[in-house]
């Protein structure tokens, strides 16, 4: 994300981490700072300007809003086309990743804010069912830029969104069904509630946010290094679509948060309450994750990789999903809204937390060249 790829580059002994935040440049630096901004900008857009977030929400097709996909698809496209895809084969012969994160997403997060939103939630329903669609919505998008910030390994990322976005498109409606229907009613809970969502609708999702700009990265990178040669396509290239990265990731975040700023901003109560759970959920997701990495003695920017695509959440499918089924203004898509709000900034800080412990892995534990 940097024009100067210093967040990739391991040092050559593995120390020197250290040194990680401080050769950032000053656009990277102060990330938190733009995102913080932008979120407000997002706030006061949809609270102040009359109309603004109907306007926006009317600009979709199938229920994707366009002004997201287009940030989402900026932003990922310069992580994306950084990938060596000559490498991935040493990403699927590693079982012990794959099999962890197949679990970790699809079996211990949705259980773990099933269970949160229950303990936290217990008398308001509404905002109950929207933190378990939430948590059945594996990131497949946002978590590159997280990964990539915090010196995760970028061809373990690539697989890893790969492989939810399949099991996405097959076991949400599943999950959906096991979580919000079958297993309150199993546990005397209360009656289920369905979830009405195409396989569809979520493949779509898929195509869009994952698909595209994966198809991009890929065909430039192919494209790139047969005509420039891949020293040229890696130290003069990638450093001019670097920071777009950024800028996408900061569009996204105005436009989603002008979209739902006057819902977020009328009702701070009740955005307390959703908030508390979802804190709980990122913090046992990712540390409880980081820590199985290690333990499994996965190198640093694997068990990176793993934490944040355990702890991230697809909110875009989540909010759609809440809005088709409960209505826009309904508690559900409330939910669906507070998660990125709580997302965004918190697993920028996990950044910091990763780059911080870096320095505890054995000295070149790292996986991929710089």
């Amino acid at each position: 994300m940097t024009s100067t790829e210093p967040t990739t580059a391991p040092s050559p002994a593995g120390g020197g981490d250290d040194s990680v935040v401080r050769k950032l440049s000053t656009l990277d630096r102060y990330l938190a700072v733009w995102i913080l901004l932008a979120m407000a900008i997002g706030l006061g857009l949809g609270r102040l300007v009359p109309g603004m977030n109907d306007a926006l929400a009317k600009i979709e097709i199938g229920g994707i809003s366009l002004p997201i996909a287009l940030g989402l698809l900026v932003m990922m496209y310069p992580v994306l086309a950084k990938v060596r895809y000559d490498r991935l084969d040493r990403v699927t012969g590693d079982r012990t990743l794959l099999i962890s994160s197949l679990v970790i997403n699809w079996i211990v997060g949705p259980a773990v804010m099933f269970a949160l939103a229950w303990i936290f939630l217990p008398d308001l329903p509404e905002y109950r069912t929207g933190l378990i669609i939430v948590g059945l919505a594996r990131c497949i998008a946002m978590v590159i830029i997280w990964n990539d910030l915090a010196c995760g390994d970028r061809e373990a990322a690539a697989v890893l969104v790969a492989l939810n976005s399949v099991f996405q498109v097959f076991a949400f409606g599943l999950l959906g069904w096991f979580y919000l229907d079958l297993l309150p009613r199993w546990m005397n809970l209360g009656d289920g509630q369905g979830l009405d969502v195409s396989v569809w609708h979520i493949a779509l999702n898929v195509v869009i946010f994952l698909g595209i700009p994966l198809l991009a990265g890929f065909l430039t990178r192919r494209i790139g290094e047969q005509k420039m040669g891949r020293d040229a396509y890696e130290q003069r290239f990638l450093p001019k679509i670097g920071p777009w990265a950024l800028y996408g990731l900061l569009f996204t975040i105005v436009i989603l948060f002008a979209l739902q700023g006057k819902t977020i901003t009328s009702q701070p109560l009740d955005v307390v309450r959703i908030a508390l759970p979802l804190l709980v959920y990122f913090a046992v997701m990712f540390f409880g994750t980081f820590l199985l990495g290690k333990g499994l003695g996965l190198a640093y920017d694997r068990t990176t990789t793993l934490a944040f695509t355990a702890a991230g959440n697809n909110f875009e499918l989540a909010i759609a999903v809440a809005i088709a089924t409960f209505g826009v203004t309904s508690g559900q898509a409330l939910s669906g809204v507070v998660g990125p709000l709580i997302e965004v900034p918190v697993l920028i800080g996990l950044v910091y937390v990763a780059l911080a412990w870096r320095r505890r892995f054995a000295p070149g534990a790292v996986t991929t060249a710089p």
